[in-house]
């Protein structure tokens, strides 16, 4: 059997486990809930979630990863006791994968056609109404949506064709690095915008009042499941990167810089999105409409907007590329570990899978725009997103956490010494034993519920 490939570098595998996380969700959702619940309150709620809830699971993710050096398609074959059952995992797991890939290729061409289109000046001249019609128009198109989602899986495909190293690695450090200087130049454009400091002390300085207007419980829900699914945690997306690095660092602290690097680029887009918001008088709380429909008209006003709205949607490309690259390097490593078929013959097969796969979602807004399965007004995008963000990434997180700390799966013991290993960084404490196996689990399972009460309680 061929030797694992490994990453060239651990900035390789933070970057790459980084870009992974970070998605489109950290980019509208995260500035769209933070203004909703009170700004700064929200963002200290949401960090004691990551701390409690997202680095534990995203470290038991990494430890079943690495030891098993397998992807989830068999790493849990190779680490349960003997006659159990907990390899079944491996078929939510995966589908879990194909899903969120199934709706998000179609949502990051939308991205690279917005880049394109700002860069020649296709929305110049628009008013509010004109942006909201491009807008409207481009779901309406069936070319549209499957031209670009057709560029997005075969050109990403053609990525991890190449390689660990020299595909997947070296290409999406490229990007992450362009998309965190990207970050930087935009946030400060958006802070010195006249008008723009109001938006700051919005998303900046706490509002604790909206607490109680809202009602702790649904904020406390929405910190939990923002905390939760911004790291892409509970389908094995995460474990494969803990296969593909040595046991020179301890994982905890690897999880740790993976958080903060995710959570970053969520700040930072508060803080290119709410000053400009509130510095052209725009609502900041417009969830997915604001990227397309709000940002546009924010850009149309501002001076050299053209160019300032180009980098933002390439900004974007790059966030949902590296997601995609990520998820698929997952897809062709299941395969590699299941069957002897070289890698290109499986990347050959899985551009023809993929392209069939994600065609339902391309045509959702158009074609099936009938199809409503979640009420009015949903789609296919939103039934293949409830199935992956609403019931496999919680359960595939409970999972995790019971493999990892109970005597029925991998075991405490096992999961603290693949954790621990390593001379460098934060060790895992033993201390939060209890809390690991018996706490976290039930506020997993919070979440789950409440996933299902907030759509389906409000009807």
């Amino acid at each position: 059997m061929e030797k694992r490939e490994k990453f060239a570098s651990r900035l390789g595998f933070l970057l790459i486990s980084a870009g992974c996380a970070i998605g489109l969700g950290n980019v509208w959702k995260f500035p769209y809930i933070t203004g909703k619940y009170g700004g700064a309150a929200f963002v200290l709620i949401y960090f004691l979630f990551l701390l409690i809830l997202g680095i534990p699971v995203l470290t038991a993710e990494l430890a079943v990863g690495r030891a098993s050096q397998k992807s989830v398609a068999m790493s849990m074959d190779v680490l349960e006791p003997k006659g159990s059952k907990w390899h079944w995992f491996k078929y939510p797991a995966m589908a879990g994968n194909y899903l969120l890939m199934m709706f998000y290729t179609t949502v990051a061409g939308w991205m690279v056609y917005y880049f394109v289109k700002m860069a020649a000046g296709g929305f110049v001249g628009l008013d509010a109404d004109g942006v909201g019609a491009a807008f409207n128009h481009t779901l309406g198109s069936p070319a549209i949506n499957i031209g670009f989602m057709v560029f997005v899986v075969i050109s990403c495909m053609f990525i991890v064709a190449k390689g660990l190293q020299n595909g997947v690695e070296k290409i999406t450090k490229v990007m992450m690095l362009a998309l965190l200087g990207l970050m930087v130049v935009l946030a400060i454009r958006s802070i010195f915008l006249p008008g723009g400091e109001e938006g700051l002390s919005f998303y900046l300085k706490p509002d604790f009042t909206k607490l109680a207007e809202y009602g702790l419980t649904e904020v406390l829900f929405a910190a939990m499941s923002q905390a939760f699914f911004t790291l892409s945690i509970g389908m094995g997306a995460m474990a494969i990167f803990g296969s593909y690095i040595d046991r020179g660092r301890r994982l905890t602290g690897e999880a740790i810089c993976i958080t903060i690097l995710d959570t970053s680029v969520a700040l930072m887009a508060g803080l290119i999105i709410f000053p400009a918001c509130f510095a052209y008088g725009v609502d900041p709380g417009q969830g997915p409409g604001l990227i397309f429909v709000t940002l546009p008209n924010v850009f149309n006003a501002m001076p050299g907007g053209r160019l300032w709205g180009a980098l933002f949607f390439l900004f974007m490309c790059f966030a949902a590329f590296s997601t995609v690259i990520a998820v698929f390097q997952n897809l062709i490593a299941f395969w590699e570990d299941l069957t002897d078929l070289p890698k290109k013959k499986i990347v050959s097969i899985h551009i023809v899978l993929m392209l069939i796969l994600c065609l339902p979602c391309a045509l959702g807004y158009n074609v099936l725009a009938s199809f409503q399965p979640l009420g009015a007004g949903s789609g296919v995008l939103d039934l293949e997103d409830f199935i992956v963000s609403n019931n496999i990434l919680p359960l595939g997180s409970l999972i995790y956490v019971i493999f990892c700390s109970w005597k029925m799966g991998w075991g405490w013991d096992n999961f603290m010494a693949e954790a621990n290993t390593g001379d460098h960084g934060v060790k895992f404490p033993n201390a939060i034993r209890l809390y690991i196996k018996y706490i976290l689990p039930l506020i997993i399972l919070f979440v789950f519920v409440m996933g299902y009460i907030s759509i389906f309680g409000q009807k």
